[in-house]
């Protein structure tokens, strides 16, 4: 028994052995190697910055080369810290360009190591990430991702940022060798001179202002190469939706379009297509800060699903994408995770109602029915139509009360926006608008005061796209118009219509009744406490005004980490995180227009935009 425990015992020291030769597993070598030269290029800024932190390839090389080569040396050190960084996250993303960059920086720097150092070290680890690059090159085969000329200017106020904040520490690492008490105005201005090449108005004892020149002058030049760079470079922009594109989208939705109520947002212009095989079947995204992001459910036929996701993945695979879903429904999330190994949470709930079921009478829907019955007797009108029966100039004006009206410098909304009104293509929409008549006002309908859009939802329905209210007009007009479209209806042949979107509905109905657990009441007194600056309550509270069926919508995800990164990535499609740049150039707008609300239960000034815009919240 003895003997067999030793042999096996001896046994496992081959294996050990074997495993250590073979190395890391070829799917974690892009993260591995990216982690390293991550911390190399940390150890290189630092050399290059701190006097005491230069490791000893600095010493070695300014022993060899006379002259200023040990200014010129801190300034290489940390210009390669800066590239080395810049370069690691290319490799985690398994970018081929990234790649070929390494293959050919890591030989010239074992070289310069060899040459300058006489010392194998460096060699080894330059050799060492060398062959994993190169035995796991199949690793790194990530396309380019879609990029505009505004990435050059973003690299320009970013890197010349970072590099006025690590001039001032440079600026700083050497207070025995200072001049005088120069103070941060001197400070700022020796950095930036020295970003253009320039000395400035500190002094420095000895060599140090050499040192000091150099880095800063290699900070100034990184940035000024990398700028052009990105300015001359082939631009690759982000996929659109050609029209061939969204002529076969109009068909799928033509056949199957009555199964998701978020089928019609896939007409969205700036969303990219890819079609299942057969054609039968497609998903539409946006590729947003490396997240591949689609909305609601495949469009087309459930059964050629599986092969439009497919293509989907491969398409993300292809460019090192990180996939997710935004608000599919519980058979779309089933699908998603069957087909891809992916993980779902629930997300919200969205709201439905069935035209059949809704009536203003009972106790339940007396604030509604008290509320609707003031307003018209205030003047106020209604009329609920398709599109294409509005004349071109009662579209023109419902769509600049729409721009008028938005409240945000962008147009918010993506997983459940159309982001237009009265396009050509879309005559069967609908839209609610609401009007008021003044004394001696001639025209039919007077001033328009509020707008409700409407998107088909297959042959028997429509979703909620945008709600826009006047903010003079009196408060309710979103409830006399949601009320005017569920009683005009049946004369359009509408069944079912979706309304908003309710962020953790659920999470917050439970949490207010008998019974609730201690962790679920912490979650809904959380979600109340950001209801303050987010309509979450609010809006749930809203919905359920209307006595509406309430239908889970899912987030679907490969794993928990990405979470954080899918959450900013869908802010930022929804249109509440906007890169601010491209502003600079824009006109300025008036000052936001702002609406009171008048939920139930809350009464606070918000921006005057449509509900759905701010589910993402």
């Amino acid at each position: 028994m003895s003997s067999r425990i030793d042999g096996d015992k001896s046994g496992q020291v081959p294996k050990r052995v074997g495993r250590i030769l073979r190395g890391p597993r070829a799917h974690s070598v892009p993260g591995l190697v990216g982690t390293a030269v991550t911390v190399v290029g940390l150890l290189d800024i630092a050399a290059g910055v701190f006097p005491r932190f230069r490791h000893s390839r600095i010493h070695a090389v300014t022993e060899v080369l006379p002259g200023s080569f040990g200014p010129f040396a801190a300034a290489l050190a940390l210009s390669a810290g800066v590239l080395l960084l810049l370069l690691a996250h290319g490799l985690k993303r398994r970018k081929r360009r990234a790649w070929r960059a390494a293959v050919v920086l890591l030989p010239a720097g074992a070289v310069a190591q060899f040459s300058y150092r006489h010392s194998v070290i460096g060699v080894v680890i330059a050799a060492v990430l060398l062959g994993l690059l190169v035995r796991h090159q199949g690793e790194f085969k990530a396309l380019p991702d879609p990029r505009s000329r505004w990435k050059a200017l973003a690299n320009f106020v970013l890197m010349s940022a970072g590099s006025i904040g690590l001039g001032l520490v440079i600026v700083n690492s050497h207070p025995g060798r200072v001049v005088g008490d120069p103070g941060v105005y001197e400070q700022i201005s020796h950095v930036v001179y020295g970003l253009f090449g320039f000395e400035g108005p500190v002094d420095y004892a000895g060599r140090v202002s050499w040192t000091v020149g150099y880095s800063l002058g290699a900070l100034g030049m990184l940035t000024a190469v990398t700028t052009i760079y990105l300015a001359f470079r082939p631009e690759h922009p982000a996929a659109r939706l050609t029209a061939d594109d969204e002529a076969k989208l109009r068909e799928l939705l033509a056949k199957h379009g009555g199964r998701d109520s978020l089928g019609h947002f896939a007409l969205r212009r700036d969303k990219a297509v890819v079609f299942s095989p057969s054609g039968k079947a497609a998903v539409t995204y946006r590729v947003v800060s490396g997240v591949m992001l689609a909305s609601g459910d495949p469009v087309g036929d459930v059964e050629a699903w599986p092969g439009a996701i497919e293509r989907f993945m491969e398409e993300a695979k292809a460019h090192s994408w990180t996939p997710a879903v935004m608000g599919c429904s519980e058979t779309g999330g089933e699908v998603w995770t069957r087909e891809t190994g992916l993980d779902a949470l629930e997300l919200g709930d969205e709201a439905i109602v069935d035209v059949k079921d809704f009536s203003l009478a009972g106790r339940a829907m007396r604030n509604v029915r008290q509320m609707v019955k003031r307003i018209e007797r205030n003047g106020y009108t209604t009329k609920v139509r398709r599109v294409s029966e509005l004349t071109s100039a009662e579209l023109e004006q419902v769509r600049g009360a729409a721009e008028a009206w938005r409240g945000t410098d962008t147009e918010r909304g993506f997983s459940m926006a159309l982001g237009r009104v009265g396009d050509a293509g879309d005559g069967d929409c609908y839209i609610a608008t609401a009007h008021r008549v003044e004394e001696g006002d001639t025209s039919p309908f007077g001033d328009l005061k509020a707008v409700l859009h409407f998107v088909p939802w297959g042959k028997d329905g429509m979703s909620l796209e945008l709600m826009r209210r006047d903010r003079a007009a009196d408060p309710g007009m979103n409830e006399l118009l949601i009320v005017a479209s569920l009683e005009a209806s049946p004369a359009l042949g509408i069944e079912k219509v979706s309304l908003n979107f309710a962020m953790f509905r659920s999470a917050l109905a439970r949490g207010e009744k008998i019974g609730a657990g201690p962790v679920l009441r912490m979650w809904r007194s959380l979600l109340v406490f950001l209801s303050r600056w987010f309509q979450i309550e609010s809006l749930y509270k809203f919905n359920a005004k209307f006595r509406p069926r309430w239908e889970p919508r899912f987030v679907v995800f490969r794993t928990t980490r990405d979470l954080p990164r899918i959450g900013f990535a869908a802010m930022q499609a929804e249109g509440f995180v906007t890169l601010a740049l491209p502003r600079l150039f824009a006109s300025r707008r008036r000052p936001k227009p702002v609406r009171t609300c008048t939920h139930e239960h809350a009464t606070r000034t918000v921006p005057a935009q449509t509900e759905r815009e701010i589910q993402a919240a």
